[in-house]
């Protein structure tokens, strides 16, 4: 205890074990001590932060966000990216290869966005790589210099440097991922679905909505679990949307193989039926589905078979979201208010703080391999969230952090406030406001 620097005090701890009183104690390397008895003595010199019944959570863990830095920084920059992620209560951040320019597709783009990153940091944050056509042989460089893993699109990205894989291509680069254990990240949808489905502009979401069916995902993902079972990689489908899917995904995971799934807030919280026509905030790809479609997808995260809930914020200029639901910029900035926007729909499903904490923390860690994050124990990261779970507030675009204040959850009123975020014991954000820049850049782990 003699090295103990900081002591945080809960009447909800959000342990691995369940929820307790506790006392939290952080070593002067910003680890965890010991998680101890609520009464536990603060030892001398330890500066004390008492909660009181405040939720102190493991700082969430959101390993799908796009940052579009550098080349598209307009979009999305690492400085307020990493500054909305603080105030939410997101203390790790994984960054997708794509929308940046150069995209994460070699060893020297990564170290340009490494570059870039490092002095913008107020959270920590790595970097997942990209597959696109003609870069098997980037993949293992990309891995040995530690990315998490690699993404790959099965339909068209809506960029196009980074363009995406056939069925011939993908074969080739699960086989050459599975070669080093490596895992192969995907955004499922099949693009003969999509280009055989009706496509029509205009302000009309139903028409958006049907441009994008179920089908599309279905299709795609069984190709994927085709192809694993050949291989043998390690897959994780990005952004699930269609429940029609979760059989398909179940089985495959009974029958052996490495296969995991995530779902993001606005499919969680959002519904197709409330989305007013020419709204194009609420435009993503795969699309804000049915509200039956909804409640599946809740079924999935309890039984398991969808694994963590992220962001996928996916930000542009207030230009590019045009009223025609066809040309807009498709993406749901929602960095700032993934957690009250999951746990006021768990709340009123009568689902427990700890599940959102195992979704948004623990299993996004188990995920990208970070076995320093994720989860309140002796010998993990000091890296926290305290949210008071029962106080609202409503969304008011110019408080958001992220560049452009631009968000389909304008407007309404959620439950829980995000009272401070810690990294590695130290306070970087509070109320609200980001306080300080102490992120790193972090890689995957070597084997």
């Amino acid at each position: 205890m003699s090295d103990v620097r900081l002591v945080l005090r809960s009447r909800r701890v959000l342990t691995p074990e369940g929820e307790r009183p506790a006392t939290v104690t952080v070593n002067g390397e910003g680890r965890i001590e010991a998680v101890l008895p609520h009464d536990a003595q603060t030892p001398p010199g330890a500066a004390l932060e008492d909660f009181g019944d405040d939720a102190l959570l493991p700082g969430l863990v959101d390993t799908h966000v796009h940052v579009n830095d550098p080349g598209r920084a307009e979009w999305e920059g690492f400085w307020t990216a990493t500054r909305a992620a603080a105030a939410g209560g997101i203390t790790t951040l994984v960054d997708m290869p794509l929308n940046s320019l150069p995209p994460t597709t070699t060893a020297d783009n990564l170290r340009i966005k490494r570059e870039v990153a490092e002095p913008k940091a107020h959270v920590d944050v790595g970097f997942w790589g990209g597959a696109i056509p003609g870069n098997v042989a980037e993949l293992r460089p990309l891995h040995e210099a530690g990315v998490f893993g690699f993404k790959c699109f099965l339909s068209p990205s809506g960029v196009d440097e980074f363009p995406e894989l056939n069925r011939e291509q993908l074969s080739a680069a699960m086989a050459e991922i599975a070669s080093f254990d490596g895992l192969l990240i995907v955004h499922a949808e099949d693009p003969g679905r999509l280009s055989a489905a009706p496509q029509r502009s205009g302000p009309a979401y139903r028409d958006f909505l049907a441009s994008r069916p179920r089908s599309a995902e279905n299709d795609a993902i069984a190709l994927l679990i085709e192809l694993a079972a050949e291989h043998g990689t390690r897959v994780h489908v990005l952004h699930l949307s269609s429940s029609d899917a979760l059989p398909m995904l179940a089985k495959a995971r009974a029958e052996g193989l490495r296969l995991t799934a995530e779902t993001c807030p606005h499919f969680l919280t959002l519904t197709a039926e409330e989305v007013p026509d020419g709204a194009t905030e609420f435009k993503c790809c795969p699309p804000i589905r049915e509200k039956e479609n909804q409640d599946a997808l809740w079924q999935g995260l309890a039984d398991g078979t969808l694994d963590c809930v992220v962001s996928d914020h996916s930000p542009c200029t207030t230009d590019l979201k045009t009223p025609d639901f066809a040309t807009a910029w498709g993406g749901i900035s929602s960095l700032q208010l993934g957690l009250p926007a999951v746990w006021t729909e768990a709340r009123r499903r009568g689902l427990p703080l700890t599940d959102v904490a195992r979704w948004m923390s623990e299993a996004p860690a188990r995920l990208a391999g970070l076995d320093t994050k994720g989860a309140i124990a002796p010998g993990r990261d000091a890296d926290f969230a305290v949210l008071a779970p029962e106080e609202t507030f409503t969304v008011d675009p110019a408080r958001l952090h992220h560049r452009n204040q631009v968000t389909a959850y304008a407007g309404r009123t959620l439950h829980g406030v995000v009272r401070s975020a810690w990294l590695r014991g130290e306070r970087v954000a509070e109320n609200g406001v980001p306080t300080g820049k102490t992120g790193r850049l972090i890689e995957r782990k070597s084997a």
